[in-house]
């Protein structure tokens, strides 16, 4: 309760000051490169008031009104030499009260250099923080909050885990080998239903109180920080909730994308999702505009980044999350439906004060040309620079997926793995694409394959050996699957055992688990942290072979590190003739199995026993 009690004395906190409502950002740091802050100021008729701030190294450059009354975007600059401190703000009107409001100013914790972002070292855990662990009953229901009930039954309701469910469970996490959390948005969702997923956001800056609380938010990265784990904090800027707080009193008249056909009750436009209109060179603007601008559903208005202050807005919120959670990186959802100067601009932004960071867009497109447009120092035809470092490779992915599974011949099975990893020479860093067997939008990998363990164990050793940043979607480690249901998202992000207390199966111990589930879990284990010390992996040169026979054979090499993967999809014994390989002057070298620790001397053949994976190294 106590908890519960914080945040509404927050609220009584901010409402105590009269008519200012809402400040946001609702502070900020001094030291920054970029010295311009625009407050955004609600309250009752505040477009009345004349705001006026005495603080060495401020100053008010412009009070620009908006088409509601309730409205104030204040821009001021923050000089170099600015101190930290509380600030006073002072609304004066005349014939009324004066209006009082203390803004700080912080010291920002480190540099902006040393916010390091990740890279192909790292392996990403996705995590469904609703599905994954639930470490605080008490935050399960909050009374004021719309969706005010938990039942695990319900593939669509909420279930109750928390931002301290993963906190408590980053021994695993590390003791697994990732090294970064990908956690779906935390930040609150105050729809009437389905709002576990956490991609309709009503409040940018306030965390789920369903999900625990703000400091929790930042207890998670500074503990995760100690185990040298990152946090990736998944934001949006495409759309909002329906209920957001500033949808009762929208600022301007354009602050949603067809906000007047919403206003006037008229049927909702929807996006026509053609995504191909960000670089077709014939596409019409009808079409385009249509992409960009329409809603994804009745209840997610689409924003409009055209409209300066929205933009600004957005900018400011995504670098004050970065310091306040002291972040290890950005997932940005439905990268290409948002406004794409604006996007440029917004990654920009970030990057430029963040020069060591890293963010990763979602291109769902199954066209590595469509892919390879939004990474930064892409030769675009139209000159578009994205200022983005990572894209997701869901060609790669489907193309994986397709591959294990079809039957071996000249134009299906391994070598579409093989022509597939050829259209890196499109991308300008192939290796900081982020690459995934499976995620919380789609069938789960072992779904995809069939439930076929062994098919799953050689898509993931593929995928942790490639030249990417992986990702790995909890619960892929121990075989979960949405077979009964293909397609069903809630489904998909189903519970993770152990989890909850009472649960029957505990995944964090093993209590439970079948034999395959362990298996799975130990190959897993076993493959990050083979991944996490080889160099040759993180930063190595690329060699594969055309698939002859049913065998794939790829190598990774750094200096004296050579690392092999071998995908065989033969269920009857073959002998594997090296001698092709000569070119990567492994003769009478000494390798071992990451997997079985089985030693072995590289010489004229090989004999791949079963229907599999195999991962040798050199060192």
């Amino acid at each position: 309760m106590k908890r519960l009690a914080l945040f509404f004395i927050s609220f009584i906190c901010i409402s105590a000051f009269g008519q200012i409502e809402r400040v946001e950002p609702p502070n900020w740091w001094v030291g920054f490169k970029n010295q311009d802050l625009q407050l955004l100021i609600k309250g009752e008729n505040i477009s009345d008031y004349t705001p006026n701030i005495e603080y060495a190294g401020v100053s008010i450059v412009k009070t620009n009104k908006a088409k509601s009354p309730n409205y104030l975007f204040l821009d001021l600059s923050i000089s170099t030499d600015t101190k930290p401190g509380t600030m006073q703000i002072v609304f004066e009107r005349k014939g009324k009260k004066k209006l009082k409001y203390e803004y700080e100013l912080k010291k920002r914790s480190r540099p902006s250099e040393e916010f390091l972002g990740f890279d192909s070292s790292d392996v990403v855990y996705l995590i469904t923080p609703d599905r994954f662990a639930n470490a605080l009953t008490e935050n399960d229901i909050v009374k004021g909050l719309k969706e005010a009930a938990i039942d695990r039954n319900d593939d669509y309701a909420r279930h109750g885990g928390d931002i301290k469910g993963i906190s408590n469970h980053l021994d695993y996490i590390d003791e697994m080998g990732f090294t970064a959390i990908w956690s779906c948005p935390v930040l609150t969702n105050d729809m009437p239903q389905a709002s576990y997923h956490g991609y309709a956001i009503t409040d940018l800056y306030q965390i789920d109180p369903r999900f625990g609380t703000l400091e929790e938010y930042i207890e998670l990265s500074q503990k995760a920080k100690a185990k040298g784990i990152k946090l990736i904090m998944d934001q949006v800027a495409n759309h909002c909730g329906i209920g957001h707080w500033w949808i009762k009193d929208l600022p301007f008249e354009d602050w949603l994308n067809y906000q007047a056909a919403y206003e006037a009750g008229e049927k909702t436009t929807y996006s026509n999702h053609k995504r191909t209109t960000n670089q077709d060179i014939y596409a019409s603007k009808i079409d385009a505009i249509g992409m960009t601008n329409g809603w994804f559903t009745d209840s997610m208005p689409d924003l409009n980044q055209n409209n300066p202050f929205m933009a600004t807005y957005l900018i400011q919120n995504s670098i004050w999350w970065i310091e306040t959670a002291q972040l290890g990186g950005i997932r940005q959802d439905t990268y290409p439906y948002p406004d794409k100067i604006f996007m440029s601009e917004w990654a920009g932004a970030i990057m430029k004060e963040y020069p060591n960071f890293s963010i990763v867009g979602e291109e769902w497109s199954y066209n590595p040309l469509l892919v390879a447009y939004w990474q930064q120092g892409a030769e675009n035809h139209d000159g578009y620079h994205s200022n983005l470092t990572s894209s997701m490779d869901f060609p790669m992915q489907k193309t994986i997926s397709d591959a294990l599974k079809e039957k071996e011949q000249w134009n299906s099975g391994l070598i579409k793995i093989y022509e597939g990893l050829a259209n890196d020479f499109h991308y300008p860093n192939p290796e900081k694409i982020m690459i995934f067997p499976d995620n919380h939008d789609m069938d789960r990998i072992h779904t995809q394959l069939n439930e076929d363990p062994v098919l799953t164990k050689m898509a993931l050793a593929y995928h942790l050996t490639l030249p990417r940043i992986p990702q790995i979607y909890y619960g892929t480690e121990i075989l979960m699957q949405n077979t009964a249901k293909p397609g069903d998202h809630g489904l998909i992000r189903t519970d993770f055992p152990g989890g909850w207390e009472g649960d029957e199966v505990n995944a964090f111990t093993g209590e439970g688990l079948k034999a395959d589930q362990k298996d799975m879990q130990a190959y897993v284990k076993t493959l990050l942290r083979f991944r996490k010390n080889s160099k040759a992996i993180h930063k190595g040169k690329t060699v594969h072979f055309a698939p002859k026979d049913g065998v794939y054979v790829m190598f990774r090499v750094l200096n004296e590190e050579t690392v092999v993967l071998i995908l065989n999809k033969n269920d009857d014994p073959v002998e594997l003739d090296l001698l092709r390989f000569k070119e990567m002057i492994l003769d009478n070298r000494d390798l071992k199995d990451v997997i079985t620790g089985e030693n072995l001397i590289w010489k004229d053949k090989l004999v791949l026993k079963e229907k599999g994976a195999r991962v040798l190294s050199t060192k």
